[in-house]
């Protein structure tokens, strides 16, 4: 019971540290980089946490639930449809990459970035121009590659310093 309790208390300590990040995010134009779609994505670092502590389903809940937070609160509908295109591609990602056991945790968050960008250009792709969309594809996948690299880094960091490695 204990293990099930603490592993809920977890869950939702990490969906409110995804919500305050985001809020962060928001906030500071320094995580924007002043190009629409790329940001930093620190909300991720939760997830990429949960991935590897409590396992595929738990990180996949915390994402969606961060996903249905910030359109609640920050959003509007076309904001969401991105957000979840991006986050489904990019949780697939994820737990295939960290399964195949080959790739450390900036290596499986760097791919995850890469993805979430490229679901969410799908999406885009989808509902405006097909061609205009893709001629943003170079940008997005280097800046989720980098970003989602820095957020393995960190999740790394935090590791260490918890020395769960």
């Amino acid at each position: 019971m204990k293990n099930t309790v603490h592993r809920l208390a977890l869950c939702s300590l990490l969906v409110a540290v995804c919500f305050a990040l985001s809020y962060v995010e928001l906030m500071i134009p320094l995580f924007n980089f002043g190009l629409p779609g790329i940001k930093a994505g620190l909300a991720n670092i939760c997830v990429i946490y949960a991935l590897f502590e409590l396992g595929a389903k738990e990180a996949a809940g915390i994402n969606f639930i961060r996903v249905v937070l910030n359109w609640l609160i920050f959003g509007s509908f076309t904001g969401m449809l991105y957000s979840v295109c991006g986050a489904l591609l990019s949780m697939i990602a994820m737990i295939l990459l960290k399964r195949a056991e080959v790739f450390s945790p900036i290596g499986v968050s760097a791919g995850g970035g890469a993805c979430h960008n490229l679901g969410q250009l799908i999406c885009a792709a989808a509902l405006t121009d097909f061609r205009a969309a893709y001629s943003y594809l170079p940008l997005l996948l280097i800046s989720g590659v980098l970003t989602g690299a820095l957020n393995g880094f960190i999740f790394t960091l935090i590791r260490r310093a918890k020395g769960l490695i």
